[in-house]
């Protein structure tokens, strides 16, 4: 049998089929009866999407099961508060032996057509020379554009495939773009504009584009995106002498706040109109790209609202 795509199961679907596993959870039964016991919480993908995958009998799992582990599955669809794949018998797989393709999720824009109207943007719309010459740093780096080209914007939220990164970007960058043209007097269309591609320029090194669920790299893990691409940024402007320091430090505020919000992760609030628009700019994308991820899973039982999403916190309505 070939590969099954998580969006072609519906339920009653016999499966055997390679999938990777995004997240594992050990959880007890909620029958009295089975007081103690526990069973797998599997969540299971593929580049088609994702489904809840249940291992009831916890003795079939002779070694931990690991998030990016692949395994070949066999078991059936049941449909109980949406999708989910019983699982009968599973084996871990070897990753040499299959199609990557098959298994990491990549945008559905083309990468190439993405990369070349952020040039074509920052060409029409950036005209401080600084800043200028700034992209042009980065956009001469081939192997720092290869890796922003092939990143995630995320592991779980938004955007979280190849080429996630730059498509968030650009959707920021034309975000800020409009911002601009209702606020003409009162923000940098230049400065706006640099900001927006180097906001996330961090998760180039967060993320490990080789795991087939992007996990977090070590230096992911002890930095965080932020920090990383200040760094990134300040390599690139010791390299530019002439720089003006109250430049650098406008760029590097909106770098270090584009979260918001401290319990968001910022670094530090908003203080200048630029920054407070570049912030709800990403902001919008993230939002936007996770209401529409969410909103195109399957519903249960053919309902016309999703499933709970954590994240957002809602059911969303899709009749």
């Amino acid at each position: 049998m070939g590969k099954q795509f998580v969006k072609d199961l519906k339920a009653g679907s016999k499966v055997q089929s390679h999938f990777v596993v995004a997240d594992v959870k050990e959880l007890p039964f909620s029958s009295p009866s089975k007081s103690g016991e526990l069973f797998l919480k599997l969540q299971l993908g593929d580049s088609s999407g994702t489904i809840k995958g249940i291992i009831w009998d916890r003795s079939m799992v002779t070694e931990p099961i690991l998030a990016d582990d692949v395994l070949y599955v066999s078991g059936e669809v049941e449909d109980y508060r949406g999708l989910q794949l019983v699982i009968d018998c599973y084996e871990k797989t070897e990753r040499g032996r299959l199609n990557r393709s098959y298994l990491q999720p990549t945008c559905s824009r083309d990468i190439g057509e993405m990369w070349c109207s952020l040039l074509r943007a920052a060409s029409e719309n950036v005209e401080e020379p600084h800043l200028k010459d700034l992209l042009e740093l980065f956009f001469s780096d081939k192997e720092l554009v290869e890796k922003f080209n092939m990143a995630p914007a995320a592991r779980i939220i938004h955007h979280n495939y190849l080429g996630g990164l730059l498509e968030h970007t650009l959707e920021v960058v034309h975000l800020c773009l409009h911002m601009a043209e209702l606020y003409p007097e009162q923000l940098d269309r230049s400065l706006l504009f640099a900001a927006a591609v180097f906001h996330d320029i961090g998760k180039i090194e967060e993320y490990d584009v080789n795991s087939y669920t992007f996990q977090r790299t070590d230096r992911g893990c002890l930095l965080g995106h932020i920090t990383i691409g200040l760094e990134t940024l300040r390599n690139m402007l010791n390299r530019l002498t002439s720089f003006p320091v109250e430049l650098k430090s406008r760029l590097e505020h909106m770098m270090v706040s584009h979260h918001g919000e401290r319990k968001w992760g910022a670094l530090e609030v908003p203080h200048t109109f630029d920054a407070f628009a570049l912030f709800h700019s990403d902001f919008v994308s993230a939002r936007l790209k996770q209401f529409s991820q969410a909103q195109t899973r399957q519903s249960p039982g053919g309902s016309k609202w999703t499933e709970w999403d954590r994240f957002l916190e809602r059911r969303i309505y899709t009749g």
